[in-house]
Parts: C-alpha cells; structure tokens; sequence
C-alpha cells in the first residue's frame, strides 16, 4: 500500500489483522519499525495495540524520500507475522 503522507503531518495508521487469523489466535505483543532510519526522517511516535488491531501515530519525514513502516505481531500460539505501507512524504 503507498501512502502519501506532507512531512508536517501526523496522522494514525493502523492494521486490522482480524480477518487473517483463527479465531483463537489474538495478538500478544507488537512493534513498528521505519526504513531507513535517519535526521528528520519519519518517526513512530506512539502505538497501540488491542487483541486483534494495531495502530501507530506517524510523524516527520523529509520531502522526496519514501519510507516502508513495518508492523510485527506476536500471536498468542507464538506465530511471528508483518504488514508493511511504504509512505511518500510529499508537501501538500
């Protein structure tokens, strides 16, 4: 998914992962991570993360680089699973 996101702008993402999962599967742990990493580049400010959803507050970024923001989920049977957006930053 690519999103284009102004390098002022902070905004709330988030992944819904219940429909992917069995219903005794929830979700026990999760992480967000940004590449690349760098001055000025887009920041994980907060998260947030519920039995099946997980959400992230995304800030910053330089004008004309293009970032990928990974969300890494813990299951409850130990299973290990990743979403990713790619975000754009443009000013708007």
């Amino acid at each position: 998914m690519l999103v284009i996101k102004d390098p002022g702008a902070r905004i709330d993402y988030a992944f819904d992962w219940g429909d992917a999962y069995v219903d005794e599967q929830v979700i026990v742990a999760a992480s967000w991570a940004v590449e690349p990493e760098g001055a000025g580049g887009i920041i994980v400010s907060a998260a947030s993360h519920d039995l099946l959803r997980c959400a992230a507050t995304i800030e910053g970024g330089v004008a004309g680089e293009v970032y990928r923001v990974t969300n890494r989920v813990t299951l409850s049977d130990g299973q290990i699973d990743e979403r990713s957006l790619t975000l754009r930053v443009e000013e708007r």
